[in-house]
């Protein structure tokens, strides 16, 4: 924290001799920005959201039911001389009786809902843009790349994952974004009271390029080193591939293909030895207001360790249920199927509901004979209103076959933004 506030002390020093030089040389015709338009002319930031979170899985004995709600505030300042800020508190907080663990309450008599009661800066960052199609980040900040598995803020748990960091983000050469982040400190979604609520003293360098060769078809590359003092075993370098490729047939029709591959070896000072690759094939088809989509996940494993996306929003992946957050030691196969609709109708009231079904078929990478890991169900509806509420529904239901142990759960929210 205290490199994060020295940085960003540095960087409002360089903005305000900035200001200073403009102001003095601007001529009696301009109307230079004041100081004051810098916070004037900014915008509020305001973010609640309630989550019931449900929880019955066997072999524990009573059922978990958290009630939480979040909040933030924060500011969002207007652009002067090429520079802005932003500044944001988050607040969690439990509503009546703490029937689940929270990770650091010790309630380990009910399945686990990782969202502790917790106060903390969520970001505070100064952004520079005074360079052509490129900005420039400095402070605690929210780093989300690509589809998020490798990089992400995990927005599903009420605490987001941050990172203190300086980053670019550049669109200087046509068709083309480069991303760099150079990370010391990642704040992870258990919160400042837990002992695995920080990563400290990281030298994390994560390089992403993106390049469109024309419509319809995205080639990105990407190397994340992470040297993570604070868990050794999670040091790591990955490079990948990722093709993105759409197309439109007319109003109704479209498809598109996600494929990747990815090789992640030990790195910095990580006591473990290995190389692990990692191949995705994700096609779809969209017909008016029905998509149907296909998914392969291979993660290699070598039964002592396996391939995993620490920094990742894993929520997102191998089933709502988190049984698969950590990749098994043996890898995982996952092949799954969505069938999604979102709803066009007169009524304001359910136009635009979006729905879905998901089901997962999950395996061992490695084994001999090839291990069994289960089913899972998924199902999500979501409706947003233009008074900026969102409410929605997630739910899952995992079906053990050979590893871990039935386990279902429900989710609805309500999400408020201002």
């Amino acid at each position: 924290m205290k490199k994060l506030l020295y940085y960003l002390s540095v960087l409002f020093l360089i903005s305000y001799s900035a200001h200073a030089q403009e102001a003095k040389t601007t001529t009696e015709n301009s109307s230079p920005s004041s100081v004051l338009d810098f916070v004037k002319k900014g915008k509020p930031i305001l973010d609640v959201r309630y989550l019931h979170e449900s929880v019955t899985q066997k072999g524990i004995p009573n059922q978990a039911d958290a009630n939480t709600i979040r909040t933030r505030v924060g500011y969002e300042t207007a652009k002067i001389s090429n520079f802005s800020a932003l500044v944001e508190i988050e607040n969690i907080k439990g509503i009546g009786a703490e029937n689940y663990n929270d990770t650091i309450n010790k309630r380990t008599n009910y399945p686990t809902v990782s969202d502790p009661e917790v106060t903390m800066l969520n970001r505070l960052h100064v952004d520079y843009s005074g360079i052509e199609k490129t900005n420039i980040r400095l402070g605690r900040q929210i780093i989300s790349l690509d589809n998020q598995r490798f990089l992400g803020g995990i927005a599903w748990r009420q605490n987001d994952q941050t990172m203190d960091a300086a980053s670019v983000n550049t669109k200087l050469l046509k068709n083309t974004e480069i991303f760099y982040a150079h990370v010391t400190r990642v704040n992870r979604v258990f919160g400042t009271r837990s002992k695995v609520g920080t990563w400290n003293d990281n030298n994390i360098n994560l390089t992403n390029i993106a390049h469109n060769f024309m419509q319809g078809v995205k080639l990105i590359a990407y190397n994340y080193l992470l040297d993570i003092s604070d868990n050794t075993a999670f040091s790591s370098n990955t490079s990948g591939l990722r093709l993105e490729l759409k197309h439109k047939f007319d109003d109704k029709l479209s498809t598109a293909a996600n494929l990747e591959y990815a090789y992640q070896k030990d790195y910095a000072h990580n006591p473990k030895k290995f190389g692990f690759n990692y191949y995705m094939v994700e096609p779809s088809v969209t017909f008016g207001q029905w998509t149907l989509k296909a998914m392969h996940e291979s993660i290699e494993g070598d039964g002592k360790t396996a391939m995993q996306f620490v920094l990742g929003t894993n929520h997102a992946f191998n089933g709502w249920v988190d049984k698969f957050l950590t990749t098994p030691v043996n890898g995982l196969v996952d092949h799954n199927v969505t069938l999604q609709y979102v709803v066009k109708s007169d009524n304001k009231w359910i136009d635009g509901t979006k729905t879905f079904i998901r089901y997962h078929q999950f395996r061992a990478q490695k084994n001999n004979p090839i291990m069994d890991y289960g089913r899972e169900t998924n199902f999500f509806i979501e409706k947003s209103f233009k008074n900026n509420v969102t409410v929605g529904l997630q739910s899952g239901y995992y079906k053990a076959k050979g590893l871990y142990t039935n386990t279902s759960k429900i989710m609805p929210y309500i999400n408020y933004k201002f």
